[in-house]
């Protein structure tokens, strides 16, 4: 059904930097780039930054660094270069003039004087006549006299616009939908190119795409409304028009409401749902997870796996399996996803990505101290950020002793869990090694001894050592900490407990 025709595959990511990279905008490409690699063809970046009001520094930056960390390389566009660049559109606005003055002068589109106030009244007056809103197509048939007029008076300021069909009917192809057909007394004369100058999307777009001879475009469901637009343009020019496929639509993980409406995290269904690439980052997703998860948003890999590698996608990406209807956004499941991919990581390559989170934190631990606690961490943590409640304590520069009331247990008194401590101290002091199989030898017996569960002893270290109710395991983390440190902080619950009645 999408099988590339016989010229070779070139595919382009097409963003505009007016803000920061959104999860929707990364799927696509994603999707772009996956096909790429699937049918051996080039994958393109193409910085649409004509709308030089909007136009941020920051949102580039924040999507060329996005797609690094992806893992998305590109083969021609910014910092790459290539045969057909510029890949940045404000340097190509000479290419785009000359092609609407060449769609001008063979009656293919026209001048439009048509100032704000007027564009303004006419808006309003089809509201108050319930009409369908839009240009009224007033200087299309200007005569050359009227024209000479209106230039004259309007100081030659004017807009271009497509001359679309009035009548009949537009029929798009879709990969993923197959034929698509527009009315065309619905379809409205688009600017293609604006007073400043500047191109509109659908003018640079479609003058790109031709001459960096793309050869299909993946882009967002939204955009289905243009694509007689688009087709009419390469019509218009006598190019062919690449093969289109039009992604699904990303619903919130509720299924209710698009993804793509949010422009900051929000809350669905009780949790905060991140939109912005950047704040998966920051809520401690790793690329490989994140990559993983998006591919399963709206195609399908087969044989009813979730889990895979980008080569295993590679291998078999292709758009007959992309579904076009909307796909909820399982956060849960990018939870379970990311832990699976900690839990395979090499302790090095975590302890890498950890150490950031920890300095971000206000820590500053040492790359030996960050490695040191990774094996508390990997078997247990589902993002990069829940290392932070597991083992933050450790890297602390003050400690802060949990209540005295916290250290005693269940079935336990104040007295009895000093006694408990004591014991547990001494026996600790006099180990030869305190690497964690030493100390568990000789605190196990100690808890039978004393007349306690396990539980109740090592629970009342766990508190005594750390302040928390829930850390990684005991011996572990008492080992990581050292014998001075530990020692130290069960005198002081010790010490704390002289004073609980």
């Amino acid at each position: 059904m999408n099988e590339p025709s016989a010229m070779p595959v070139r595919v382009r990511f097409a963003p505009s930097p007016t803000g920061p990279f959104h999860i929707g905008g990364a799927r696509t490409a994603l999707f772009t780039w996956l096909f790429a690699r699937r049918h051996g063809g080039t994958f393109i970046l193409r910085i649409e930054d004509t709308d030089r009001k909007r136009y941020d520094p920051e949102a580039l930056r924040l999507l060329l660094d996005g797609l690094r960390w992806l893992g998305i390389d590109w083969d021609e566009g910014p910092e790459v270069g290539g045969e057909f660049g510029p890949y940045f559109q404000s340097e190509r606005t000479e290419l785009y003039r000359q092609w609407a003055d060449w769609l001008i002068e063979h009656d293919k589109a026209y001048r439009c004087y048509c100032t704000p106030e007027r564009l303004a009244e006419v808006r309003e007056r089809q509201k108050t006549n319930r009409e369908s809103l839009g240009y009224d197509r007033h200087c299309r048939n200007l005569t050359p006299a009227e024209r000479d007029q209106q230039h004259a008076e309007t100081g030659g300021h004017y807009v271009v616009r497509l001359k679309m069909p009035l009548d009949g009917e537009t029929t798009v192809h879709d990969i993923l939908r197959g034929d698509i057909t527009f009315d065309n007394r619905q379809l409205q004369d688009l600017v293609l190119l604006k007073s400043d100058g500047f191109p509109t999307y659908h003018l640079a777009n479609v003058i790109d795409d031709h001459f960096m001879q793309v050869s299909h475009i993946m882009r967002a469901e939204e955009w289905i409304s243009t694509a007689p637009v688009h087709k009419h343009l390469y019509d218009a020019f006598g190019w062919p028009t690449p093969k289109i496929a039009h992604l699904p639509v990303i619903l919130s993980p509720s299924g209710k409401g698009k993804l793509s409406k949010r422009s900051v995290a929000f809350t669905d269904g009780g949790r905060k749902v991140p939109v912005l690439l950047h704040e998966f980052v920051e809520a401690g997703y790793v690329p490989e997870a994140l990559v993983n998860f998006l591919t399963n948003v709206g195609w399908s890999f087969g044989d009813d796996r979730e889990v895979f590698t980008v080569q295993e996608t590679i291998e078999r990406f292709d758009l007959d399996r992309v579904n076009p209807a909307g796909s909820a956004f399982p956060l849960e499941k990018l939870d379970w996803l990311n832990g699976l991919y900690i839990r395979d990581m090499a302790p090095d390559k975590l302890a890498a990505l950890l150490k950031p989170v920890f300095e971000h934190a206000g820590y500053t631990p040492s790359d030996d101290q960050v490695l040191a606690v990774v094996p508390l961490v990997q078997p247990r943590i589902k993002t990069l950020n829940e290392a932070i409640d597991f083992v933050g304590f450790i890297f602390a520069d003050t400690f802060t002793p949990a209540p005295p009331e916290d250290l005693i247990q269940k079935k336990m008194d104040a007295a009895g869990t000093k006694a408990a401590l004591e014991q547990a101290l001494a026996a600790l002091e006099g180990l030869p090694d305190f690497d964690a199989a030493t100390q568990e030898a000789a605190l196990r017996p100690l808890a039978k001894e004393l007349g306690l569960n396990p539980g109740q002893l090592f629970g009342a270290l766990r508190v005594a050592t750390t302040a928390q109710q829930v850390a990684p395991p005991l011996f572990e983390t008492m080992a990581v900490l050292g014998r001075d440190t530990s020692l130290a902080r069960i005198r002081g619950a010790i010490a704390s407990l002289d004073h609980t009645g």
